[in-house]
């Protein structure tokens, strides 16, 4: 399942990002997140069809349109569970690398005493 958790983990990070600072646009998401101006776009449309996001319009003083991307209470609901999820995960990754350090500094301790009696 690595590909919903990815997917789960940009959402998550547009979220957090646009939660943060509703005005970003698109390229600065983009260059934010380290992916393409369409993978961006792609998900902002995504969080839009669910509902997690709603666009709203204004000018700028250029006399610009600009946008605004604003979580819905929807939106905020699902971060906050997208949220929980990401921490169950990293969680048992810390937990899972944790038992592999004390693996490997065990099995390395045993090879240098190993390599003392050798010596001695």
């Amino acid at each position: 399942m690595p590909d919903k958790s990815l997917h789960e983990e940009t959402h998550l990070k547009v979220l957090r990002l646009l939660e943060s600072n509703p005005h970003m646009n698109q390229r600065d998401l983009a260059e934010t997140l380290g992916v393409s101006i369409g993978k961006t776009n792609y998900c902002i449309k995504a969080l839009l069809d669910k509902g997690l996001i709603k666009i709203d319009n204004f000018r700028n003083s250029n006399n610009k349109l600009a946008y605004a991307y604003l979580l819905t209470p929807s939106g905020i609901a699902a971060k906050a569970e997208l949220a929980a999820r990401f921490l169950k995960r990293k969680v048992a990754e810390y937990e899972n690398l944790k038992r592999e350090i004390e693996m490997l500094t065990d099995e390395i301790g045993d090879n240098a005493d190993e390599l003392d009696h050798k010596t001695n």
